[in-house]
């Protein structure tokens, strides 16, 4: 940097206020700011790395790619976000702590709409293979108040780490909505989380290749949790243990939400009477605690 003329720097910065001008008639006072600032830090980066105009061509076909890749079933353009920690940055901004309400993460690139609901006690495997695991926990306000009739939506990957959107079959399956009962409690059978990878044959995976990353996802099961006067929750919880916990993908593990999956041997009771035979199974704590809506 410091081999560039004093000319060459004033034809840049000439350039760059050029451009947030261009922006100052803009009515809403928001998307100023957000295109200005955009500008501005667009053209800090290029003017930092000294961007060739190969690597430029390079980055427009790399997205260009990430939205031919993009379809109803595939969001390429959120794997990125999460990839550079960007869908992580946004989460946290947007999430205040508030007193010990639970931490939230990433909503990754599988959530559905209209997921069948399920009694308290049921069972969102609907036939996907898995450990069987049993997840209880209450959901309650940060003043410790019980919520009932919160909505719980929870989705994972089965045992070899697929979610149901990436079948052909249509089948929804691994992901349900429940509701909290009156004292706020929640309880249903899922799967033990088990680790995978990312879709990673696409751009965003020649993305991490290429700068020596893997698309491992550590184990997790999804929750999004929705109650009147309190903030949308969106999080996951992980097991004790795995050890993907520091290399995750996607930056989407806290602390806070590192879990005992207990291990349970086969025969032992299950806290419903469910029959599983000769199947082992796992069960997990997790308290929910929401924070007030904002207003």
């Amino acid at each position: 940097m410091n081999d560039i003329s004093a000319e060459q720097r004033k034809r840049e910065q000439e350039l760059i206020d050029r451009v947030v001008r261009s922006f100052d008639n803009c009515q809403e006072p928001r998307l100023k700011q957000l295109m200005q600032a955009t500008v501005r830090h667009l053209h800090a980066f290029l003017t930092e790395v000294r961007l060739t105009e190969a690597e430029w061509t390079e980055a427009i076909a790399f997205l260009t790619a990430v939205g031919h890749t993009t379809d109803d079933k595939r969001q390429e353009f959120i794997l990125l976000s999460d990839t550079l920690g960007a869908s992580m940055q946004t989460i946290t901004i947007n999430n205040e702590a508030s007193g010990d309400a639970t931490e939230a993460t990433v909503f990754g690139p599988f959530f559905l709409e209209n997921s069948p609901e399920v009694e308290f006690g049921g069972d969102i495997a609907f036939g996907a293979a898995g450990q069987p695991c049993w997840v209880e926990g209450t959901v309650t306000g940060t003043d410790g108040t019980p919520i009932p009739a919160a909505r719980i939506e929870v989705w994972e990957a089965d045992e070899d780490g697929l979610y149901d959107v990436q079948y052909s079959d249509g089948r929804p399956s691994a992901r349900a909505h429940l509701f909290s009962d009156s004292d706020g409690r929640y309880a249903f059978w899922g799967i033990t989380p088990v680790p995978y990878p990312i879709p990673h044959d696409g751009p965003v995976g020649r993305m991490l290749e290429a700068t020596g990353r893997q698309p491992m996802r550590a184990s997790h099961l999804h929750f999004m949790v929705t109650a009147p006067g309190y903030r949308r929750l969106v999080t996951h919880i992980f097991p004790v243990g795995d050890p993907l916990l520091a290399s995750d993908t996607v930056f989407g593990v806290r602390e806070s939400l590192v879990k005992d999956f207990v291990p349970v041997e086969a025969g032992t009771p299950t806290p419903d009477g469910r029959e599983l035979g000769d199947r082992s199974w796992s069960r997990v704590h997790f308290d929910i605690i929401l924070a007030p809506q904002r207003e």
